[in-house]
Formats: C-alpha cells, structure tokens, sequence
C-alpha cells in the first residue's frame, strides 16, 4: 500500500485547525507583538524586549507582570546568545545585549528587577510593592532557592554523599517556601483580592520564572518530583495553571530540560531508575501527566481544541519545518503529514520509509510556548513519535548541549 495514500492533503487538514487567535486582545501568547487588553493603540507607551522562543526566566517574570497589571505594550523579540547571532539593531539599542529590557519615553531600561521597578512607579505595585519588607524578605527567599537548585543541578557531584547534601539543602529550602504559601488561605503568598477571587501578586511572579525550571530539570536529571515531594508548592502551581496569563507563557519539561543546559553552562544528572524513567518519557513526548501540567486535563472536546491549535500552528510554517528538516523534502511532507492525520484521526499512519530520523528531529524541536500550548506539544510529541515507531528506531540530530543553533530564528524571518 501506498503510504501516501493513508495521509490527509494539506487542505483536508486545513480544515480541522483552529482559527487563529486575537493576539492583541485574546488570552496571554507568545506570538504578539501588541497587546492592548482592549485599550487604545495610544496606551501601549511601554516596549518589552523579550526573547523569541521565550526561554528567557527573567523576560517571563516581566512578561508576567504586564500580563497579570494588564498594562497594554508591545513587544519586539530578540535572539538569545545561545541559538544565534543578537540582532545588530538591539547591540545599538542594549550595547551589552541583555534581555530583558523595556523602553519607555526613550529611556532604556535592564534588568528584570530594575525594570519592574520602573514598572511600579508607573504603573503602581500588583498587590504589595517589591520594596515591601515581607516581598524582600521572599525575594531573598527565591535567590536562596535559585542557588540551592544551582548547586544540586549544575555542579558535579563525585561522591553519593555530595550529591545527598545538595539535594537536601535544596529541600530545606524549599520546605521553608512551602511555610509562607501555608500562611495564607489562597495559597499565594501575596494575593491580591478580587471579585472573581484571589490573584497572584508581586512575590509570587517572582518566584514562577525558576519554579517552573526546577519542576522539568529536577525531574529529568534529579529523578527529583517536586510537586510530590513539596505538596503546597504543587497546590501554588495549580492555582498558576488555572490562569490563561500563566498558561500562555509555560514552557514543558522537553523545552526546559533541552534549552537549559546552554544557559546554566550545563546540567548533571544523577542516573537512577526513577530518573531515567522521567527522562524516557520526556525525551520520547510521553511527558509526566499531572507531574508536569497538574490542570486542563483534555478531555475528549478539549483534545481536539488543541489538536486543532497543533494544526493552525504548523499548517502557518509548514513550508519553513519541511525547509530546515535534514531528510528530504518530499519525505518529510508526507511523514508531516502523517504524524497530523494519526494525531487528529487517532489511527495509525504510516510514513514514508526511512523517515523515523526527520520525524524525531521535529519532536524533538518543537518549542513551548513558542510554537504551541503544552497540551497541543504533548498531542503533538506523542503522534509524531508514534508515526516514526512505524518506520524504524532512528533518531535525530542529537540535541546540542553547549549551544542550541538548531533553534537559530533566523530560519523562520
């Protein structure tokens, strides 16, 4: 039997995708360059400069910011150091290239905590301000927790007992985090009272950058679960996942646990038989259910929403993932092809022969948030991976651990 056969033309899928969203007024996205809040254009007087596969913590804690104030803004994205070349309009602007970075009235401000700052003066504080005693106090808090993490995470431990004490130094800590969230019935730990209910405030958007990074990177190098190990962090990161403003700006574990070891100049793994069970299904776009995203559970009607985003998202640059795909265009179209009719049709399809390397390099690569949601990447993982088991074991590319110039950019301008 023909292969091809069995796969749905570009237009049959065309049909099943989402329509795409209001960018500008619509839910939290990474795909805006404005964002009003139903405001006028005139409001938007503040620029974020972000990173554009919104890998950066300290762009999301700012990003985060302007969400949950509902500050209009624009935005302009910035390459990373670590997948390609900084734009040279940006070197002009921030000489030393740091991200993130805001303008406003022609004033150019660095540094996430600067910027936010700048940002309460403006705009006031969201809840308590920053320079509150108790919000310093949880900051100093987060920076303990950071390094702890840091320690465990991207230092190599030669003895049991060294890799013993990081783990129990980081879980000191983050018992102690878990003390503060009890102290308040919301589980924030400065909420913000509304009328639709208690809202996450300035301490808390410090600590989600990071939270997010060390639940994926713990779990894929640590064997570490540190929603069931830490139970009131995990009921704080519910409460985030409830909100769209966090959803739209949540990375998964294969996202994090592959764009961090460049950034934190690489990541130790500590090999036991739960840690290489958690990193299987990761790498393989199994992913870790509740572990990973405890909320939005997709049921039957919800599943084909984000099929259908998966659809709207890659019919956009079909062209572009064919393009820069290693094995031959006419293959990968139709093994493309494949994996999104098995996904929509939950029957298998078979690809083109010798295509099982080119399908795992496209699970492997696709970005969140940048490209879709974390349930449509999960669908989206978990039928490409079942498309290439039909055609062999081979892998693709090997994802880079120094640099990730597989992610250059440029080749989607």
């Amino acid at each position: 039997m023909d292969p091809a056969r069995n796969a749905m033309s570009w237009e049959e899928l065309e049909i099943l995708s989402a329509d795409p969203i209001d960018r500008v007024n619509g839910p939290t996205n990474p795909y805006s360059s404005l964002r009003l809040f139903n405001k006028n254009n005139t409001d938007a007087v503040v620029t974020l400069y972000r990173d554009n596969h919104a890998w950066c913590p300290y762009c999301q804690k700012v990003w985060l910011w302007l969400e949950l104030k509902k500050i209009p803004y624009q935005i302009k994205k910035v390459t990373m150091r670590c997948y390609g070349q900084k734009e040279r309009w940006y070197l002009k602007k921030v000489p030393s290239g740091m991200l993130p970075a805001i303008q406003f009235q022609n004033h150019v401000i660095t540094e996430s905590d600067e910027i936010l700052f700048v940002l309460e003066e403006i705009y006031g504080p969201l809840g308590q301000s920053l320079n509150e005693h108790k919000v310093l106090n949880y900051r100093r808090l987060e920076r303990e927790l950071f390094s702890s993490w840091c320690n465990w995470l991207c230092s190599n431990s030669f003895l049991t007992m060294q890799e013993e004490v990081k783990k129990e130094n980081f879980k000191k800590v983050a018992q102690r985090l878990e003390k503060e969230l009890q102290k308040n019935t919301s589980g924030w730990l400065t909420p913000i009272s509304t009328t639709s209910g208690d809202r996450p405030g300035s301490a808390d958007v410090i600590f989600i950058p990071y939270i997010e990074r060390m639940n994926a990177s713990l779990a894929y190098y640590k064997g570490y679960s540190l929603r069931e190990e830490h139970p009131f962090i995990d009921i704080w990161l519910t409460n985030l996942e409830r909100l769209n403003e966090y959803r739209g700006t949540q990375g998964d574990f294969h996202t994090h646990v592959h764009d961090l070891p460049p950034q934190m100049g690489g990541c130790y793994t500590n090999q036991n038989i739960r840690q290489q069970n958690f990193a299987e299904k990761i790498d393989t776009g199994i992913g870790l259910g509740n572990l990973e995203l405890a909320n939005l559970q997709a049921d039957e009607n919800s599943e084909q929403k984000f099929k259908a985003i998966v659809l709207e998202r890659v019919i956009k640059h079909k062209e572009k993932i064919i393009e820069v795909n290693p094995i031959p265009n006419k293959l990968f179209d139709q093994s493309l092809r494949a994996a999104l009719t098995t996904m929509v049709s939950n029957q298998s399809c078979t690809p083109e022969k010798m295509s099982a390397s080119g399908i795992r390099y496209l699970r492997d690569r696709i970005s969140v948030p940048r490209d879709m949601p974390l349930l449509s990447a999960r669908l989206f993982r978990q039928a490409l991976e079942r498309t290439a088991s039909l055609d062999g074991i081979e892998l693709g590319t090997k994802i880079p651990i120094t640099n990730r110039l597989d992610q250059n950019p440029i080749q989607f301008k």
